[in-house]
């Protein structure tokens, strides 16, 4: 029948209609996948309502905005390592559904304390150290459990949808965010986010996937730990990608940890205006998430990688530049939306070659080892960037993280072992590599048994 002699509603429910084998028609990944997007939804919230706090209620300076997030990164420097020994040895699902959980009842701390009159910075530090103690654990065994559900061939793909869920929440949440800081304050929109958390959890519980678990009878923790670490530094993909993500990292939490200040002191925006100028930066990861499996196909995930470092650098250097006024306004925005294409076609890249080099039983070391490699410069950059902003004023520090970005994505492309990546490349033979570390009288990459 044509298209002509259909009603609109059937139309519709045409264009929606998902294509054969398309990922979406698995039920566990679509739970799965419909989780991410409300914990996204929740996330975005946050993501306002925690600096905003900071930044109107508590008068922060540019240096404790910097401690804020420094305080938020230092758990995955303390404990990345020895819980990725630990996600090896027991089910990665159920510590998912448990970390979201958490995160909901400590965002629920934030309204309680303003409510009390008890919320202070050192209370936002300890929020803020305790969400990123749950985001080491619970975010990499999420990391893994996408691997248990979805086929090593199709992981570019799957972190694909998964972006375009966070892009989804990215396009509504600003603008639900900056009406509920409005309506009910910036502390207290948090509690929507801690509701929205507990959802995800919820439809988590439903998923089933099968996970054969390696015996750890005898196991040595230091052996296990200093295994991950040997089996990351022998690849040298792993380690190029390590460097090149961690110091985007750097120049990355330079800027976020004053672009709040910058837009509310300098820009003069109120919170209302500062969410709705996050709307573009959903609008930049939405376009990212749609076109950016086609584009690392078509490049390779290596180039794809460094577009991704070029992107979100020319957007800090253009906004340190930024007039007050209409023209501010709309390049703050733009930064947000060059910042969100950058960010999507940075990670679907570096998630999925990561992964798809690393075999099953390594896949909790190497993912909290690269965890914790990539974010060693990202506390640095915080207290940098605020520092700088505090001391040069906020302008330099979003130019020191362009000019750093833009330099980065020029030494990423001469860099054979990141540019020269035009395909997902083959899984580590992980006997193969046991037996060369034998030879070697180094510790062996299999688990203790």
């Amino acid at each position: 029948m044509s298209t002509r002699h259909l009603s609109w509603f059937d139309q519709l429910k045409q264009a929606l209609r998902l294509p054969p084998g398309d990922l979406l028609r698995d039920l566990v990944y679509r739970r799965l996948w419909t989780s991410i997007l409300i914990s996204s939804l929740g996330g975005q919230i946050t993501m306002l309502a925690l600096p905003l706090t900071a930044a109107l209620l508590l008068d922060a300076t540019p240096t404790q905005m910097g401690l804020l997030t420094a305080m938020e990164i230092l758990p995955f420097v303390l404990f990345s390592l020895p819980s990725g020994v630990w996600l090896d040895r027991v089910r990665k699902l159920p510590v998912y559904i448990w970390g979201e959980t958490i995160l909901a009842l400590v965002v629920a701390t934030v309204p309680l304390a303003a409510w009390m009159g008890w919320l202070s910075m050192t209370w936002l530090y300890v929020v803020g150290f305790v969400l990123g103690t749950v985001y080491t654990t619970a975010g990499s065994a999420a990391q893994i459990v996408l691997t248990q559900v979805v086929p090593r061939e199709r992981l570019v793909e799957a972190h694909a949808k998964n972006a375009l869920a966070s892009s989804g929440a990215e396009v509504a949440g600003p603008g639900l965010a900056g009406a509920l800081i409005k309506i009910m304050g910036a502390p207290m929109a948090l509690a929507v986010n801690a509701f929205l958390v507990l959802v995800s959890a919820l439809i988590l519980r439903g998923i089933k996937v099968q996970e054969a678990l390696p015996k750890v009878e005898g196991a040595d923790f230091w052996r296990d730990l200093k295994a991950g670490l040997r089996f990351v530094r022998q690849q040298r993909l792993l380690i190029g990608l390590a460097t090149a993500v961690g110091s985007w990292q750097l120049f990355h939490n330079a800027a976020t940890v004053v672009q709040i200040l910058f837009a509310t002191r300098t820009l003069e925006l109120s919170g209302q205006t500062v969410g709705l100028c996050y709307i573009a930066l959903g609008a930049g990861t939405v376009l990212a998430s749609v076109f950016g499996h086609r584009i690392s196909r078509r490049i390779g995930p290596g180039p794809c990688l460094v577009l991704g470092f070029a992107a979100s650098s020319q957007g800090w250097l253009l906004l340190a530049f930024a007039p007050v006024g209409p023209l501010g306004v709309a390049m703050f925005a733009y930064m947000l939306f060059s910042f969100g294409v950058g960010a999507v076609l940075i990670f679907i890249n570096f998630l999925s070659l990561r992964q798809a080099v690393t075999p099953a039983p390594l896949l909790g070391r190497m993912t909290s080892t690269m965890r914790w490699m990539i974010l060693l410069p990202a506390g640095p950059g915080a207290l940098l960037g605020g520092w700088i902003g505090e001391h040069l004023g906020l302008r330099w520090s979003l130019g020191f993280a362009g000019c750093g970005a833009l330099l980065l994505s020029l030494l990423a492309w001469r860099a054979k072992v990141i540019r020269e990546v035009r395909t997902l490349p083959a899984t580590v033979d992980l006997e193969l590599s046991a037996r060369q570390q034998d030879a070697d009288g180094g510790a062996a990459l299999l688990p203790s048994k």
